[in-house]
């Protein structure tokens, strides 16, 4: 059976606590905002603290930043569900003439599983911003997003919503440090992101192939990583092999090639290098930054 949490200090604060019951049943405070709860979607009370709504009037939270559900697991919740319910309630806010999920994706989707007609809810009137906080929030707390979902939560924040690093890690609990270190993990090579969102590397191991300077050296690392089964303290040190050769090859530029380098810089008003084959010849590598850095190196040379 799939283990039930308890509520988190943040997720916790968006259930109404209930107050003395006045003469005409039992109120709710919402931020100071007083609602009476003990009605069900048409009006009627239920005798209960909860609303009771169709499974088919709610649609999923656009902004719930979970995209990986562990089916076994979530069959298994299914099947406690038919058994014995939904415990905790789903929060939702109305939408239109339906209602929209804030909190509660699996317990939604699970319901759906176990063939729930109706399901118990909490309704909230929030804006967008507040319903992805929630949804970062719950998951979150109950440790459900893998790293890379965290820091695109963190990113839409940031995106969506013009949040800092410092904004994003006030709202989420965490500190700033924090928060930076999950959105570096998006640097990564698209690769790396699917090991890391599939468990076949830890975030010790993304930390490692961060350190590396490029893209094509991170894939290399990733490669022996996933291959020799490396810990984190082996992928680490393999980094530092790779950073150091790196450097000692800068190093051993030799004067006339840095100088062309330089010539070719100045020509073109932009980063060249120059990477020599041998008596096989070479590449030459100009950097642009913007579509009209490019068009200015086109037109000298076209």
């Amino acid at each position: 059976m799939a283990q039930e949490y308890g509520l988190g200090r943040g997720l916790a604060s968006l259930i109404p606590q209930k107050n003395k019951t006045s003469e005409n049943g039992p109120d709710f405070s919402l931020n100071g905002n007083i609602i009476d709860e003990s009605r069900d979607e048409n009006g009627s009370g239920l005798g209960n603290d909860l609303n009771e709504i169709s499974i088919e009037k709610i649609q999923a939270n656009p902004y719930q930043p979970r995209t990986n559900f562990d089916q076994e697991k979530l069959a298994e919740l299914a099947k406690s569900i038919k058994n014995h319910g939904i415990i905790q309630p789903l929060i939702v806010s109305r939408q239109g003439d339906g209602f929209e999920l804030i909190a509660g994706e699996r317990r939604f989707q699970a319901a759906k599983l176990a063939g729930l007609e109706k399901v118990p809810v909490v309704i909230r009137q929030i804006d967008d911003k507040q319903k992805l906080e929630m949804a970062i929030i719950e998951n979150v707390q109950r440790h459900n997003l893998n790293p890379i979902e965290e820091a695109r939560a963190y990113k839409r924040l940031m995106d969506d919503f013009q949040m800092n690093q410092e904004e994003v890690a006030e709202r989420m609990g965490k500190n700033r440090s924090s928060v930076a270190n999950k959105l570096r993990l998006l640097q990564l090579p698209v690769e790396a992101q699917k090991a890391l969102v599939e468990g076949r590397i830890t975030e010790g191991h993304a930390k490692a192939l961060l350190a590396v300077d490029s893209q094509e050296k991170q894939l290399m690392l990733l490669g022996m990583i996933l291959k020799n089964n490396l810990t984190v303290r082996q992928s680490e040190s393999k980094s530092q092999e790779i950073t150091v050769k790196t450097h000692n090859r800068k190093m051993k530029v030799d004067p006339e090639t840095k100088n062309l380098e330089n010539r070719l810089a100045d020509f073109f008003g932009t980063k060249v290098k120059i990477k020599s084959a041998g008596a096989s010849g070479g590449k030459i590598l100009i950097e642009y930054y913007s579509d009209e850095e490019l068009d200015g190196i086109l037109e000298k040379v076209l």
